[in-house]
């Protein structure tokens, strides 16, 4: 006999794809903060600091990049509490892990963001007075702000779909929810069916909104 398709089944778990959907979400935005800040300050750290600093900087960007984010959900996970007799639940773990991982990409992003500053502005701060930190959080972030949103709208939406390795430690995001509901009614067609079209809404839901908020901050060439 063929397959037939049933959403029956897939209906009445649905809860465990609603809430693990609203998971991700969550996920997604509380790492795209931390690793915001993260890359924010080693941005200005590494534009302002010595060769040694950049040096430090430039390995964790290149170390993070190059190794895959599953291999780094286990390190964080099974590795650095074993090295420091430390325990977190697995989303904590997660979020540190995206986190970092989003941090390292960032970095870049904010350094090209500073340096693209015009040079006029920034000697218009200094022509009136104000402090090299003062250019700093008046000149430099707010323009540099404005340059980054279309790199920073990108990588929100890559951790939302990133936020899917988590399933790999037991946090009960959209992808746990529909191999949980996978394993329970052996409905593999229609579970991952609606996974995906919850993936793809949610995406494009939040990337309309992205690009929303892209216009009105838009910087005029």
């Amino acid at each position: 006999m063929g397959y037939h398709l049933n959403f029956n089944l897939i209906w009445r778990h649905f809860d465990k794809l609603s809430n693990g959907l609203l998971l991700s979400v969550e996920l997604a935005i509380i790492s795209i903060a931390i690793g915001a800040l993260i890359g924010l300050i080693l941005a200005i750290c590494y534009v302002s600091a010595g060769r040694a600093v950049r040096a430090l900087i430039a390995a964790y960007v290149e170390f993070v990049r190059n190794v895959p984010l599953i291999l780094l959900v286990y390190l964080v996970f099974y590795g650095l509490p074993t090295a420091v007799d430390i325990a977190y639940s697995p989303t904590v773990s997660f979020i540190l892990t995206l986190s970092l991982y989003a941090g390292a990409y960032l970095v870049e992003v904010f350094r090209s963001g500073l340096e693209a500053v015009p040079r006029g502005q920034i000697d218009a701060g200094k022509a009136i007075g104000l402090t090299p930190w003062q250019r700093l959080l008046h000149v430099r972030l707010p323009t540099m702000t404005r340059i980054t949103l279309p790199a920073l709208s990108n990588t929100f939406i890559s951790l939302f779909k990133d936020t899917s390795v988590a399933s790999v430690i037991a946090v009960p995001e959209l992808t746990y929810g529909a191999q949980w509901i996978n394993f329970s009614t052996f409905r593999i067609i229609e579970v991952y069916l609606i996974t995906t079209v919850l993936y793809l809404v949610t995406g494009y839901v939040i990337l309309f909104g992205l690009r929303q908020m892209e216009r009105y901050f838009r910087v005029e060439r």
